[in-house]
């Protein structure tokens, strides 16, 4: 048995008389061998050790310094130099590196599966099909149907389900609701303008060029959608010059906002270029993000031998968990309910 962290089994009476009977008195005799017992020497040595960390090497010079005050590579963010000169000197020798490195950090990014949006009253997450959510310009909230349908049958029908305020009454109060948001840095209301002047609706002209401009603000401001919409712009040459390199960009900056459309657009430039591993890692996170032509895609890859059987069976889960999240029996209601009343069909 043990007592006190000692064995008792080994307390024998030469053992107790050592100890006074078995009693264990401290000592405060200090070691006077080492500096174990220096307080101030154990303080100074942490200290050190704690400013150490936030000391960072010039790539250029080696000089040490401050890691905060230090200029940090533009691109890579790998290295570091005490100041713009030796950045500036440094340039030609590190491009290489940072090239290579840049190139890594965007594989990273690119391939990073995201989380999907939710519905900011039920935190379900929103559907992927057209008309099964809808942006509040009201509040800047985008809000699924299943929740409109809640609020429509609980006697507020024209209320927004999220800030209760009532719908737009007109066209113009409709714009003048999405520029108040847009002054707010909310790119859905940037994305939104810009889908009015594409189409030419809202009582609004059309106008490509104008649409383009605004759907790039949405995107810098965080809309995946926008980067799409731009990058179909581009891929076909709507009110800018036809250029496939921007458009892959722009799909790019898409997926990578978690834009499933976009995600799998990149599959087919990449398979049609034969870079058949990239096409399908496209397509397979696209597929658990639950995309259904994305998993059409995968299962072709397996047939052809280009997906694995555990890769095929692992996205095929994923996809149906995914569509489990994404519906609701309320959700199912709205939308047999709303297209027997002709709303919410496009």
């Amino acid at each position: 048995m043990v007592k006190n962290g000692w064995d008792m089994a080994n307390n024998t009476e030469d053992n107790r008389d050592q100890h006074g009977g078995g009693d264990i008195t401290p000592t405060n005799k200090e070691c006077t061998s080492c500096e174990q017992n220096d307080v101030e020497t154990i303080t100074e040595g942490i200290d050190r050790a704690a400013i150490r960390e936030d000391v960072s090497t010039c790539a250029s010079c080696g000089k040490e310094g401050n890691s905060d005050d230090m200029n940090k590579c533009n691109k890579c963010k790998s290295v570091k130099y005490c100041n713009a000169a030796c950045k500036k000197k440094h340039r030609k020798k590190h491009k290489k590196a940072c090239e290579k490195r840049v190139a890594e950090l965007h594989e990273e990014a690119l391939f990073k599966e995201g989380e999907r949006d939710e519905c900011p009253i039920c935190f379900l997450t929103l559907p992927l099909e057209n008309g099964s959510a809808f942006f509040q310009s009201c509040c800047g909230k985008t809000i699924c149907i299943g929740c409109m349908y809640t609020m429509d049958m609980s006697g507020g029908k024209d209320l927004c389900a999220f800030c209760r305020t009532p719908g737009p009454t007109s066209n113009e109060d409709h714009i003048k609701r999405t520029k108040k948001l847009m002054k707010n840095g909310n790119g859905e209301a940037f994305k939104m303008l810009a889908r009015a002047h594409e189409q030419g609706i809202m009582g609004l002209q059309q106008d490509q060029q104008k649409a383009n401009e605004l759907y790039l603000k949405a995107g810098e401001l965080g809309c995946d959608v926008a980067y799409h919409n731009l990058g179909c712009a581009y891929g076909s040459g709507r009110g800018v010059e036809r250029d496939e390199k921007k458009a892959k960009h722009y799909y790019e900056l898409a997926a990578m906002g978690g834009n499933t459309r976009a995600r799998y657009v990149l599959g087919c430039f990449e398979g049609q270029v034969g870079n058949y591993h990239r096409a399908y890692k496209h397509y397979m996170i696209a597929a658990r993000a639950g995309y259904k032509e994305s998993l059409d895609a995968v299962k072709e890859g397996f047939m052809y031998g280009f997906v694995t059987k555990d890769e095929y069976a692992r996205t095929l889960q994923t996809y149906h968990d995914m569509l489990k999240e994404m519906k609701s029996e309320i959700r199912d209601k709205a939308a047999i309910y709303y297209a027997e009343e002709g709303l919410f069909t496009s």
